[in-house]
């Protein structure tokens, strides 16, 4: 089946909602957070990828059936090495039925070509989880060497 990597419109805002909660749930063992309704999650897309300014943008592979089955979501972030900013990948996920057919792959090479077409954009960055060996693999597929020395912290926003 052929399949389309493209930026995320608009009219995906649903479709990328729903892939979020498959998201959420692939990662429920370790996060408890309670889960927005559908619409409320629609909402929150579309605010976060074409709001005003958009604080994120993702890249979609669809299939021939126009079926978002994978997501790499992203932004840019300042400052990386220097005065330079960097592409920071916050999730790259490709649902079961479409894995092992490449999509991660090409996904990563469009990051490094939007990268390396943004003037001043100097790395991507991106982190995976410990106990996700799956994506270490994967990403050791493709070339990529694990860092070592940074720690990785989170407060929840309305805690003081």
């Amino acid at each position: 089946m052929t399949m389309t990597i493209r930026a995320a419109e608009n009219r995906d805002a649903l479709a990328v909602a729903e892939l979020i909660e498959e998201v959420e749930r692939f990662y429920a063992a370790r996060v408890k957070a309670p889960e927005p309704p559908l619409e409320e999650r629609r909402r929150d897309v579309e605010e976060a990828l074409f709001g005003s300014p958009p604080i994120a943008s993702a890249l979609l592979a669809v299939d021939g059936a126009g079926g978002v089955v994978a997501l790499a979501a992203y932004s840019f972030l300042w400052p990386a090495a220097w005065t330079s900013h960097s592409l920071f990948l916050k999730e790259l996920y490709i649902r079961d039925a479409a894995r092992g057919k490449g999509l991660g792959t090409r996904l990563m090479r469009e990051l490094r070509a939007i990268a390396a077409a943004r003037p001043g954009c100097s790395r991507i960055e991106w982190t995976s989880d410990t106990g996700n060996p799956d994506a270490r693999a994967f990403y050791r597929s493709l070339g990529f060497t694990e860092l070592e020395g940074k720690v990785i912290y989170r407060v929840d926003a309305g805690v003081p």
